[in-house]
């Protein structure tokens, strides 16, 4: 008899009253955010069970295009990591899951206007190949495998680089996506709407001139989940350069894209 009513008190103190729940994660730690920014709050559930594969263009032995602005190099691949960065932290905030694909483990998210060129990174660990093909392949079987074993109905990835034309092309931000892919244009579409929403509302006289295409580029064409692929300026031209070296830009640019990550989830529910 006492054994009896020791295992149904074990039982109760197991039981979770109605009223109570766990205490939901309201907090998460990145290190490669750096050390003043890895530390972030959970501030909604709007991507909560989304799954996002991020990769910043080139690194490692590649540099990437390069620019020139006031006699110093702006280098690609570093622009492109600290805004996939930048992004991430932000889905990361709005509940979803994030892997980087390219890491750096120094770097961390900067708030310089030139952005030290280093050779650090790796597609997760691994050594990047200079061959291009390799290195393409490399990034695709990493965002492949993680796709297998993750189990969110939601699962995009998003390629970041920066374009290189004549200095005097000013480019706006273009997206691309998979030929034939339903999903991956449905994404791109909602990424250009919401960067002409924002223009028409920060800089209601200039307009947003950013396009929407197919490309049949080999990260699209190889990776498993659904993606896009953006070209966020022209690192030559002096005006697509102030959206890459005021960092408050660069901050701006992973917000806008956070939030068309939000709106496209939205669809998908």
């Amino acid at each position: 008899m006492m054994r009896l009513k020791y295992t149904l008190l074990i039982l109760c103190c197991l039981v979770v009253l109605p009223g109570f729940s766990r205490k939901k994660k309201t907090s998460g730690y990145e290190p490669l955010f750096g050390k003043s920014q890895a530390a972030y709050q959970i501030t909604s559930s709007s991507l909560k069970g989304a799954t996002f594969y991020l990769v910043s263009g080139h690194g490692g032995p590649d540099l990437g295009c390069i620019g020139k602005y006031r006699g110093k190099e702006l280098h690609e691949d570093e622009y492109a990591y600290d805004i996939v960065l930048r992004l991430g932290r932000e889905l990361l905030k709005r509940g979803a899951k994030v892997h980087f694909i390219i890491q750096d483990k120094k770097d961390g998210i900067r708030n310089a206007a030139i952005l030290n060129n280093s050779k650090r990174e790796t597609c997760m660990g691994e050594a990047i190949p200079l061959n291009q093909v390799a290195r393409l392949q490399q990034r695709c079987d990493a965002i492949n495998r993680l796709y297998r074993r993750d189990n969110s109905n939601y699962k995009r990835a998003i390629f970041v680089h920066v374009d290189s034309r004549s200095r005097g092309k000013q480019t706006d931000v273009f997206f691309y996506h998979s030929p034939g892919s339903k999903y991956g244009k449905r994404l791109a579409d909602q990424l250009k709407r919401t960067f002409t929403a924002k223009y028409d509302r920060h800089q209601p006289n200039r307009g947003f001139n950013g396009t929407v295409s197919s490309r049949n580029l080999f990260v699209l064409r190889n990776s498993t989940p659904y993606a896009v692929f953006l070209e966020l300026g022209n690192i030559q031209n002096a005006r697509d350069q102030q959206r890459l070296v005021i960092p408050d830009n660069r901050q701006a640019l992973a917000n806008w894209i956070a939030e068309a990550m939000v709106s496209d989830y939205k669809k998908s529910k």
